[in-house]
């Protein structure tokens, strides 16, 4: 590395860059973990959870919202509760094993005065041998009124975190190359 008249003034600008870059690159790193990563992932692995989603409808197939929907594995004591949203939608995760395979499950809906107004019982039915699909099953009550999830597909976040990781790749490279070029341009006049 060339220096002016002061030895020190050239690898000061360069501790700034370098300490630049690496601040940028653990932003665009910290922003990829929070956003891009879906929150889904911190639970366990597919193969210990069982999804029970469906909707809510009421006589004329319109969406039923804030019920509470109860869903249990009727073999042990494995309960889960959650609410309609407003399109009469809902989503409940059991935590079950291979061994739950076969396992009646019985789904309730609780109207407003915690009554069962209505239930439904499936089998927990999955292969045991695949560990990495995700287990699921659809109840719906009423009809006329199959919603769908307002979440995006899993590749949507997955996209987006790929897409700002190249973003962030690209500026990086983009910002190393400018300082290189401009630290070159410092290093060949003459004082």
């Amino acid at each position: 590395m060339k220096t002016g008249t002061d030895g020190r003034a050239n690898s000061v600008t360069l501790r700034a860059v370098n300490t630049k870059a690496t601040l940028i690159w653990a932003v665009v790193w910290l922003w990829v973990v929070l956003v891009g990563v879906p929150v889904a992932m911190a639970e366990h692995e597919a193969d210990h959870r069982f999804t029970v989603e469906g909707s809510v409808c009421g006589v004329g197939g319109e969406a039923v919202a804030g019920v509470e929907i109860v869903a249990k594995d009727a073999r042990i004591s494995v309960v889960r509760t959650t609410m309609t949203d407003d399109r009469g939608h809902y989503k409940v995760t059991l935590h079950l094993h291979n061994d739950n395979k076969g396992d009646p499950i019985v789904v309730y809906v609780k109207d407003k005065d915690g009554k069962i107004q209505q239930e439904r019982q499936v089998t927990a039915d999955f292969d045991p041998r695949d560990v990495h699909t995700e287990r699921r099953t659809t109840v719906n009550f009423g009809s006329g009124c199959e919603a769908l999830s307002d979440e995006p597909p899993a590749w949507v976040y997955y996209g987006a975190g790929l897409a700002v990781l190249a973003g962030g790749a690209w500026a990086g490279v983009r910002l190393i190359r400018g300082r290189k070029r401009k630290m070159g341009s410092h290093t060949g006049r003459k004082r």
